[in-house]
């Protein structure tokens, strides 16, 4: 792992007033969580995409739930915790964590102000009073054949997700956007960059802010970054948090 550039970002890190990190699967997947794309995306592979559109949902919502089990299973195997990458940005205290990831493991490892662009798998959102709740009952609920799970109001539950065919939540862009603007420092880890507008949140913090990429492959944002780090998220995470808290 190149050491200077760890120390480069340490430093960028501990000069900035305000620091945000934008996430995609690549921090997740060293948690056992497969990634959605790529050569071993489960999209394409082992799940159809259409069938997980808001207009499947809309038109067939019990097939949809019974899709969306085998989804979850192959999305959440036993055992998943936070990983040392989803630890290490929680101690770093980053003024807030964008994520494009659905896992909900940034919370768990400690990260409190956690921007969710996609949604959150382990809640549902009824379609009717828009109440959220924990996703176990529901799924339980479907397990046993009760499809689609209702709330308690009869509305037809939704996995708090962004579905194909759904815009972003417009709060979480917005407030995913606003971090970017005011971001002195801005971290891209994990993303390939790939997916607007998510990817358009490092040259947004780039023209005001340095940016960082941590990345195992090139992203089209590595010509506007300060610094590029080719490593393992759970290495080079780490390795940045002991450098900063060193001074």
């Amino acid at each position: 792992m190149d050491e200077e550039a760890i120390a480069r970002v340490a430093a960028l890190l501990r000069n900035a007033d305000s620091a945000s990190v934008l996430t995609g699967a690549g921090v997740s997947t060293a948690s056992g969580i497969p990634s959605f794309r790529g050569e071993d995306g489960i999209w394409g592979n082992e799940f159809d995409p259409q069938d997980f559109h808001r207009r499947r949902f809309e038109r067939d919502p019990a097939g949809f739930w019974s899709d969306r089990l085998d989804l979850h299973d192959a999305m959440r195997p036993e055992g998943v915790e936070p990983n040392a990458a989803h630890r290490a940005l929680a101690d770093l205290e980053a003024t807030g964590v964008i994520t494009q990831n659905t896992d909900g493991l940034h919370q768990a490892a400690g990260s409190d102000r956690v921007v969710e662009l996609h949604g959150n798998a382990e809640r549902v959102a009824c379609e009717d009073c828009g109440r959220r709740s924990d996703a176990t009952d529901a799924r339980q609920r479907a397990a046993d054949g009760d499809l689609p799970p209702t709330c308690d109001c009869g509305g037809v539950l939704k996995p708090d997700v962004v579905l194909f065919g759904e815009q972003l939540p417009p709060k979480s862009l917005h407030d995913a956007r606003d971090l970017a603007e005011r971001s002195d420092a801005f971290l891209a880890v994990g993303s390939s960059l790939t997916v607007d507008p998510a990817a358009s949140l490092p040259a947004t913090a780039a023209r005001d802010g340095s940016l960082v990429v941590v990345n195992l492959d090139e992203t089209r944002a590595d010509d506007r970054a300060n610094v590029v780090l080719r490593a393992d998220v759970t290495d080079a995470l780490p390795a940045i948090a002991e450098r900063v808290h060193e001074a």
